[in-house]
């Protein structure tokens, strides 16, 4: 990093201390007449997170490893995370809570399914058994055993994270324009 020229005139004792202070927080490591690159729409960031339920029990994490990089605004991300990145700059962290509406959306009761136990595996016959299916139009779904009752068992099909609040401690390592394609 170039050490900014700073050429001082002392008015008094206490300017030359604020003019000297104002003048190397404005140096940064910024060009001249540019301003930090701030985390905003259509902007291509890379991040570093952790994500925690309430419990502080980890569900994932990549520090340590490869970044994330999405396009923010580009609904990549849940809407909490999103709102949240929303005017950060490089090398900022922030630790932030984010609701269900904002993150999986509620438990939806209309996602649970009940189904005849030998539609399933029977080595899946556990509450928690995560089963991977297709859609009548070929989507892939994968749901959850969350009852197993005599002759069948509920299926729920709401994400994982759905109805949990989450907790997030994220640093923002880049913000880039996004390229255009």
């Amino acid at each position: 990093m170039r050490r900014p020229r700073i050429v001082l005139q002392t008015l008094c004792g206490c300017c030359t201390i604020l003019i000297l202070s104002a003048a190397c927080a404005a140096a940064g490591d910024q060009k001249k007449g540019a301003s930090p690159m701030t985390v905003s729409n259509g902007k291509q960031v890379s991040l570093e997170y952790t994500l925690k339920l309430e419990d502080q029990s980890v569900v994932d994490s990549n520090v340590g490893g490869e970044p994330l990089k999405v396009t923010q605004g580009s609904h990549q991300l849940i809407p909490g995370v999103e709102k949240q990145l929303e005017g950060m700059a490089v090398g900022e962290k922030k630790q932030f809570t984010v609701a269900p509406a904002e993150g999986y959306g509620t438990v939806d009761p209309k996602a649970f399914q009940e189904i005849e136990k030998k539609a399933v595996p029977p080595d899946s016959h556990k509450v928690g058994a995560r089963l991977e299916g297709k859609t009548p139009d070929g989507k892939k779904v994968f749901p959850r055993i969350s009852e197993v009752k005599n002759d069948t068992v509920v299926l729920d099909f709401n994400h994982p994270l759905a109805g949990k609040t989450l907790h997030f401690d994220v640093q923002v390592l880049d913000v880039a324009q996004a390229s255009s394609k």
